[in-house]
């Protein structure tokens, strides 16, 4: 064991003391710290106090076996990840089979041989720091992620805030300079006042990023947040026609979400599917569906938005999702996309973009059903009720909603 390292942590569980006495006795020269039990309600409390790094679990006790007791940790969140490996007497492949189908990561055959049992408990505790590293490096993953993601998004509303002030300085010296008809004033005016409100647009875009890593998170009914979604696309973009809804799952299924962020991805999805048609399409013609299902793994919901528009020229696809990367040739156009995934990789979700083997696109929102206790997330009970503490995204006018979390 490297100098300076904190010794990890053995638990011995066995009803025979002699067996426990010649296991703590090596393992304590070995520079381990060892606990230890004599039997499966003692080892569960333990644990429940001081979680050890690996259990060393007798199969054969009386009361609670070393096989319900293992069942027992690995039924337990807190718990789950410390491997264990039985102590058994059974050679059998049956017996072995039964201890590893519950969970155990390894087993020893009584009697036991000290050095044997000392190259398995090295083996696994190293495996256990690999797994602890990969999950660190996960974490920071995620947060390179995320924090290239905004310095993406940043660099592409500076580029484009200067384009929009470009335009007004422009016209601003054409009516220094003279060019002062009434028809020329007109226009100069509208368009710098388009400018600045896309300019006031792309700022609270940015101000959106800036709140965007604490959100207020409840068990929400995702019918009622498709309904709301939808109720809020129609009225901002005076749309009557009717979006087609599928789902697999039940009308009343709940997960875990912020109703701010989800409508806001899902009217963003929706607003891309309205614009991909052409423009002299007209509305009855622009079919839109919503697809829902949950993953073949059951640990997210699929939220998919299907256009018959013209779908992604290949230019557009490899790109879609950078900042200011669209079809439309307007100047400061072309963050809604790349603010949904950003929002959606916050949650510890994903968007994706592709083109369909017909016509058209399929947009896919990636939402965890249960989200990860992190930093990154609040517990709604304390601040549903804030007008301020679940909004991160902007509604697709440029406007902030100050709607609350509705749903508990």
């Amino acid at each position: 064991m490297p100098p300076n390292s904190k010794k990890q942590l053995i638990l011995v569980v066995d009803d025979q003391p002699i067996n426990i006495k010649l296991l703590q006795r090596k393992l304590e020269r070995e520079g381990y710290d060892v606990l230890t039990a004599y039997n499966g309600q003692e080892c569960l409390n333990i644990v429940e106090e001081t979680p050890p790094d690996l259990i060393l679990l007798d199969v054969m006790m009386p009361e609670m076996d070393g096989i319900e007791t293992c069942e027992r940790l690995k039924q337990n969140e807190a718990t789950e990840t410390i491997p264990v490996i039985f102590i058994t007497a059974k050679s059998s492949k049956e017996g072995k089979l039964e201890g590893l189908g519950v969970g155990a990561v390894d087993y020893i055959t009584k009697p036991i041989d000290l050095e044997e049992t000392l190259a398995r408990v090295k083996t696994q505790l190293r495996i256990q720091e690999i797994y602890r590293e990969n999950i660190e490096l996960q974490r920071q993953l995620g947060e390179i992620r995320r924090s290239a993601a905004v310095g993406a998004i940043t660099q592409g509303i500076a580029h484009n805030l200067n384009n929009l002030l470009g335009v007004v300085v422009g016209y601003l010296d054409l009516l220094r300079n003279g060019y002062d008809s009434p028809d020329m004033v007109k226009r100069s005016v509208s368009l710098m006042d388009q400018a600045i409100q896309r300019m006031v647009n792309i700022i609270r875009h940015l101000s959106s990023i800036a709140t965007s890593e604490k959100v207020a998170i409840a068990h929400l009914e995702l019918r009622i947040l498709i309904e709301g979604a939808l109720e809020r696309f129609r009225e901002e973009y005076d749309i009557s026609e009717p979006v087609h809804l599928e789902s697999s799952v039940p009308d009343t299924y709940k997960f875990e979400a912020n109703s701010e962020v989800f409508e806001g991805v899902l009217i963003k999805l929706l607003v891309n599917a309205w614009e991909a048609y052409p423009k002299n399409t007209s509305d009855e013609n622009k079919k839109i569906t919503i697809k829902t299902q949950t993953s073949d793994d059951g640990e997210k919901l699929l939220i998919k938005v299907i256009d018959e528009g013209s779908g992604m020229t290949n230019d557009i696809r490899d790109h879609i999702f950078d900042p200011f990367i669209t079809s439309k040739t307007s100047v400061g156009r072309g963050l809604g996309l790349t603010m949904a995934r950003h929002a959606m990789r916050n949650l510890h979700g994903d968007l994706t973009l592709i083109n369909r083997a017909e016509k058209g696109c399929v947009a896919t929102m990636i939402h965890p059903i249960k989200q990860p206790v992190t930093e990154a997330t609040t517990n709604a009970d304390q601040i549903r009720h804030s007008s301020h503490g679940s909004a991160i995204i902007p509604s697709t006018t440029g406007k902030f909603s100050n709607s609350v979390t509705r749903h508990d």
